[in-house]
């Protein structure tokens, strides 16, 4: 099927460019400046969504805007990678946008004009990196999306806030201007090329392993969004932002993004076949299997319930790309559809955090005995967000983790198997206690402070808790869209 060149996954980018423009505009028209996200976050979905038919008939969407050197342009192409993620980030930042405008308004946060021409701009890069066409454009994106995130963790100016944000920007930053850059450096030499391409761009190419190794582990750990151990350290510390802003980290943009890159990489630089030749993809599936389970054991060590969260991101984010190294096309449709189970699932949590905080000011878990039943939509959203993350059906997570597991079996990786049913067990232990002391756990003393539900931040975390159980039960967009990047 030939392409169809189109405008629309540069309007998709546009649009988040736009609002965030028109948030700086309307600064000092408060209503008008918070419409905006909502309204840019349903056009970019639109946009998104236009594109989905073509994509699932097999197709791509294409446009290319200039060359900057023979084999790197500037250059969009929308296909079934792209679209899992593009269609995941599109969709709930509609959900973000109003949850964001009731948690700031409810706060009385400031700079609330930055926050949320931050939080557009944000959306642009990664929309941007989910439609890149090659290697240059997806790095052009993932360094605008960590710079632009920067202020977003700072937000508060506090001390804990700056410590975190430099350790944030180290991390992403550092990473990609050595050892990424190194990667593209050696890849344009070795192919002449960074464009993406299907079976992988490397796959045919005469270089040695372990200059191939080299260029490998440089892309696993200059993506450090992907936070693969010890890559990781940036992400709980990013939890001194605004909830709002975690919630998009750990779910939407910034993880996403960086695993995202890894997919690319291991489908359409490397390509499979040479993957599997070079012992690669084994390699990395222990190590990603080591930040599973130790990330676990992190989560369940944590009081504060972001940071417990923060670690579960660590932790699940690893699933994904141990679905794409596993190499077996079951595997890696797993790992793909996780991508989206995630995201529904860690983005219904984190809102549940920051619904908590919001009415009660409690940020430890063993601080909110009872306060499920004055939270009661918080809490069993949490809980249905919970069961996901765990991977009991009929919830999203069942799906991905299923796919996983059937892929361990069909490579013959019993060790890998395990590896998923001791972290599912983990996942429970450290989710499963948190509904538990709020629905049934006993108040030392009644808070003689009102704690209610704020119905700007409940329904949107009650919107994604109800997406998380119908992914389950109706995966099949996701399924077809992962299907078409392994057939």
């Amino acid at each position: 099927m030939d392409p169809v060149i189109s405008i629309r996954p540069l309007l998709a980018v546009a649009v988040a460019g736009l609002a965030a423009a028109a948030v700086l505009f309307l600064r000092n028209h408060e209503k008008l400046r918070d419409a905006i996200s909502p309204l840019a976050a349903i056009a970019m979905f639109a946009i998104v969504a236009s594109m989905a038919p073509t994509v699932l008939a097999g197709g791509t969407v294409d446009l290319h805007l200039f060359e900057i050197l023979p084999g790197i342009a500037f250059a969009f192409r929308v296909d079934a990678l792209g679209m899992v993620f593009a269609s995941v980030s599109s969709l709930l930042w509609i959900m973000a946008a109003i949850y964001s405008i009731g948690y700031m308004r409810h706060l009385n946060e400031h700079a609330q004009t930055r926050f949320f021409a931050c939080f557009a701009t944000s959306l642009a890069a990664a929309v941007g990196g989910a439609f890149a066409a090659n290697l240059f454009t997806l790095v052009i994106f993932y360094e605008v999306l960590s710079l632009v995130t920067y202020p977003l963790v700072y937000h508060h100016e506090d001390e804990e806030s700056w410590a975190g944000s430099r350790k944030y920007l180290f991390y992403l930053m550092g990473a990609s201007k050595s050892v990424l850059l190194a990667a593209l450096a050696l890849t344009y030499q070795i192919a002449g090329s960074l464009d993406f391409v299907a079976g992988g761009l490397l796959a045919d190419v005469n270089a040695s392993v372990p200059l191939l190794t080299v260029v490998y582990f440089c892309y696993l750990f200059g993506f450090a969004k992907a936070a693969v151990m010890p890559m990781h350290a940036w992400l709980p510390a990013a939890m001194v932002a605004p909830t709002p802003v975690s919630a998009l980290l750990h779910a939407v943009a910034v993880v996403k993004m960086g695993v995202f890159c890894v997919l690319r990489v291991v489908f359409h630089i490397f390509g499979a076949g040479l993957v599997d030749r070079t012992g690669l993809g084994l390699a990395t599936a222990y190590l990603v299997s080591f930040t599973i389970l130790m990330a676990s054991v992190y989560a369940l060590t944590r009081d504060d319930l972001k940071a417990r969260l923060a670690y579960s991101t660590v932790s699940q984010l690893s699933y994904i790309v141990l679905g794409a190294v596993l190499l077996s096309p079951v595997a890696m449709v797993g790992g793909i559809i996780h991508i989206a189970a995630h995201a529904f699932s860690k983005i219904t949590l984190f809102f549940c955090a920051g619904s908590i905080y919001c009415a009660s000011g409690k940020r430890n878990i063993s601080d909110m005995a009872g306060i499920g039943r004055r939270l009661p939509w918080t809490m069993g959203a949490f809980f249905v967000g919970s069961l996901s993350m765990i991977g009991v059906p009929p919830t999203a997570g069942f799906v991905s983790k299923w796919y996983l597991a059937l892929g361990s079996a069909q490579a013959g990786e019993t060790t890998f198997l395990v590896v998923l049913l001791v972290s599912s067990v983990l996942n429970a232990a450290y989710f499963l206690p948190v509904t538990y002391i709020a629905f049934f756990g006993t108040e030392a003393q009644k808070d003689p402070a009102p704690v209610r539900e704020i119905p700007m931040m409940t329904i949107p975390l009650v919107a994604t808790a109800v997406l998380s159980v119908l992914v389950g039960i109706f995966p099949d967009y996701f399924l077809a869209l992962a299907q078409g990047v392994v057939k």
